[in-house]
């Protein structure tokens, strides 16, 4: 009998090994972690525990990210409480920002407006900005996430970036380059994702790690998603 044979014997008869138990400690097998020779039974128990540390790595990664989510929704909850708490729609803009950097640890956050209702024309939040950066975000249907490389955008984070000196001292908080970004495009709340768009919500960070590609964007949506709703009564009727 061959390999196959003698494996194809066994699963078809399931009470061999009970019709000969002796033979479960006279068989021995090779040990992964040494040299001498162990029982199928003792191999059979050490596949196990190697089986339950698996499992149980599993379950702490698990329970792990769970306590982030957890820790990201309440976040989340504080964020929108504050956003729709405001009333003054020229301090909007600046509500969002502020929540993100103050309530998910952000260190730099902006967000331009355009064609806005000619009230808040002259606001700095919609001052001017290139067609490049319009293209740009009509073209996200998802947050961008990754290094910064040189986007229009990023200017928004730290317009006294250029007076700072190269090592950083004196600079005010937040004032350091910025090495990832999360670009998260605002359009109208109730249209699609191919929807125009009327404005780029910009977060970074000096960490190049902040941001990064592979990095789940379920909850950077959602931001998107509200702060396009609050900003929403800033276009023309």
């Amino acid at each position: 009998m061959n390999d196959r044979e003698v494996a194809e014997y066994l699963l078809a008869n399931p009470d061999f090994f009970a019709e000969h138990a002796e033979m479960l400690a006279t068989i021995k097998l090779a040990n992964p972690h040494g040299k001498a020779a162990v029982s199928l039974q003792e191999r059979q128990m050490d596949m196990l525990r190697e089986k339950n540390k698996h499992l149980e790595r599993r379950l702490a990664e698990l329970l792990r990210y769970g306590h982030e989510n957890d820790s990201i929704a309440s976040k989340f909850s504080r964020w929108t409480t504050r956003v729709m708490a405001e009333r003054d729609p020229y301090a909007l803009p600046r509500t969002i920002a502020n929540g993100l950097r103050d309530v998910f640890d952000v260190p730099q956050a902006a967000l331009r407006v355009w064609d806005v209702a000619e009230p808040y024309g002259q606001a700095d939040f919609a001052r001017q900005v290139g067609e490049e950066v319009r293209i740009f975000a009509n073209s996200l249907a998802t947050p961008y996430c990754g290094a910064n490389t040189g986007f229009e955008a990023a200017q928004w984070l730290v317009p006294a970036l250029s007076a700072v000196p190269a090592d950083g001292a004196g600079a005010p908080d937040g004032a350091h380059a910025t090495e990832s970004i999360a670009l998260l495009a605002l359009r109208d709340p109730e249209g699609d994702e191919d929807a125009p768009t009327f404005g780029l919500l910009v977060m970074g960070s000096a960490d190049p790690r902040r941001f990064h590609d592979g990095m789940a964007t379920d909850f950077l949506t959602q931001i998107g998603a509200l702060a396009s709703a609050a900003l929403s009564r800033l276009l023309p009727r």
